[in-house]
């Protein structure tokens, strides 16, 4: 069993700064690869940023020198730190690990949260 439970999220004016926290609970083994996506309405949804096991990074070109991933292993834990926020980010931000459990034979699968919605507005 994995929760993933998602905070951060609100309204902020334009240019403002905002962080994203997921923190993952239960039967966890290991955690590979860390996510955010984000879905506006009337789009599809698309990947935000990620980070693999490895520290790697990969941003969307949209957010690319705005936003940062980040990673906290000891705390199961995914941030992403926003900061020129324009009402173009407004969306719902979801969180997805690959993670591998102990009641799940250490295979890896995906995991989301529930999304928070992330304003921006003046």
């Amino acid at each position: 069993q994995v929760q993933l439970v998602e905070s951060g999220g609100g309204l902020v004016q334009p240019g403002g700064s905002l962080r994203l926290s997921c923190t993952a609970s239960g039967s966890i083994f290991s955690i590979n690869g860390m996510n955010w996506y984000r879905q506006a309405p009337g789009k599809q949804r698309e990947l935000v940023a990620g980070i693999t096991g490895g520290g790697r990074t990969t941003y969307a070109d949209s957010v690319k020198g705005r936003f940062t991933i980040s990673r906290d292993d000891a705390k199961n834990t995914v941030y992403l730190q926003m900061s020129s926020l324009k009402p173009e980010d407004t969306a719902v931000y979801y969180c997805n690990v690959d993670a591998s459990t102990l009641d799940g034979d250490y295979d890896y699968f995906d995991y989301w949260g529930q999304g928070t919605q992330v304003t921006v507005s003046s």
